[in-house]
């Protein structure tokens, strides 16, 4: 749903677009749901029953200002594998619904961010290309009980199914948590950038394809 232009008075007035989508998703590993405004003001009711996981979603809804709502049940007495990979396609899926056809969409946006003796850089391309670029590495196995690797996990589902292109590097840092922490900071706040609405061209879809969805 794109904005549009009402006629109140004999003046016209804008309506702002919602943007706004629910995903859920059941399998034999995972019973997932997801619901996301992208105009929102980072509110976030998080819940998948894995903590640091719970942590780490709670910063890329605050940070994104995209509201989420998320409950994930899976079967954590194997691993959390299935779980966060899960929640990543979800997410994912809800974002990319919402966008729509990506009209009117900044598309592009990278930072480096700093927490305390951390720095890690994103990219993003909000381009209908799935792509995932990863190069963080930890000191350690686990932060509390949750694996490392599945980081990496979680962002390829998350780019995948969002259908962005996504670059995360890691420039230096010695806490793992503080490492993991500014991966979602970084892609929420690129993620903020990229699919705010432009202004000059909120009726254009910026690609000189004139698509942006495959």
């Amino acid at each position: 749903m794109r904005t549009s232009l009402l006629k109140a008075g004999g003046r016209h007035r804008e309506r702002a677009a919602v943007r706004t989508a629910e995903i859920s998703r059941k399998t034999n590993e995972t019973d997932i749901s997801v619901a996301v405004a992208l105009d929102g003001t980072g509110r976030y009711d998080v819940q998948t029953g894995i903590g640091f996981l719970d942590h780490m979603l709670e910063q890329l809804s605050r940070h994104s200002l995209i509201d989420m709502t998320i409950r994930a049940k899976g079967d954590l007495h194997i691993d959390f594998h299935h779980t966060a990979e899960d929640v990543g396609i979800a997410i994912g899926q809800a974002i990319s619904r919402a966008l729509g056809d990506r009209r009117g969409i900044t598309r592009y946006a990278s930072l480096d961010l700093a927490m305390d003796e951390t720095c890690t850089r994103a990219a993003v391309d909000v381009s209908g290309r799935p792509y995932l670029i990863w190069k963080v590495e930890f000191s350690r196995d686990k932060v509390g009980e949750f694996d490392t690797e599945l980081f990496r996990e979680f962002f390829h589902a998350l780019a995948h199914n969002a259908g962005i292109t996504l670059h995360v590097v890691n420039h230096y840092g010695e806490n793992n948590h503080h490492i993991a922490e500014t991966c979602f900071k970084a892609v929420a706040r690129v993620l903020r950038q990229a699919i705010a609405i432009d202004p000059r061209t909120a009726d254009s879809v910026p690609s000189t394809k004139g698509t942006l969805t495959g």
